[in-house]
């Protein structure tokens, strides 16, 4: 069976229809690109830089929230934030709180090189009990009686432990996006204790934020 040939008509609004899946097709290409350019370009990057091993152990707040420590904030774990004033924070026990305020740009890099130093006067306890922390995730925040001692990774395993003066102690481990861990522990002089936990994932609003500062 022959086809009937297309009028003059019918061939005006075929043409008119292959120009404009044509057009839309050259849109969509074009577009595409330029959105993922403007998204990267709203952002500002962080980059945290420490010295040596206790500056590079340090953790990290910004704005008053956990975000890790200083020598993983890099790769899939970078900092991207939004234009304006933010406030950095490190810390780590034994050392006075680094904090820094910087205002990020968009598409711009940010260099914050972290410096701790010790807090004078600042001693160990005489007589010491040892808690290890057997903790998942490592990079987890690890506090002692509300102060930041830091994060699970430095403070387990098989060669790290937390030697803590004889008594009761509280332990919080928090991260965002997990629910926050809460225990105490009695220990004697010389005795050896665990804290062993995997945290629970969860929203980042049921990772407490609200920390003392190191004395």
């Amino acid at each position: 069976m022959k086809s009937r040939p297309e009028t003059g008509g019918e061939m005006h609004n075929r043409f008119r229809f292959l120009s404009t899946v044509i057009f839309l097709a050259q849109v969509f290409i074009i577009a595409v690109p330029r959105l993922a350019g403007q998204d990267s370009k709203v952002m500002g990057e962080v980059k945290f830089q420490g010295d040596n091993s206790v500056d590079r152990d340090a953790g990290v707040w910004i704005d008053g929230q956990y975000v890790g420590y200083v020598k993983e904030l890099k790769d899939d774990k970078k900092v991207l934030l939004l234009p304006g004033k933010h406030e950095i924070s490190a810390r780590q026990s034994g050392y006075a709180d680094f904090v820094r305020e910087i205002i990020v740009e968009p598409g711009r890099v940010h260099i914050v090189r972290v410096a701790l130093h010790l807090i004078p006067g600042a001693r160990p306890p005489a007589i010491t009990s040892e808690l290890r922390l057997t903790i998942e995730p490592g990079r987890a925040a690890v506090f002692l009686d509300d102060k930041y001692v830091g994060h699970a990774g430095e403070l387990g395993g098989a060669l790290h432990s937390l030697r803590v003066s004889p008594g009761t102690h509280r332990i919080k481990v928090a991260l965002p996006g997990y629910r926050t861990f809460e225990t105490e522990v009695t220990l004697l002089a010389g005795q050896k204790s665990e804290v062993k936990t995997e945290l629970v994932k969860g929203s980042i609003e049921q990772a407490t934020p609200d920390i003392k500062k190191p004395h």
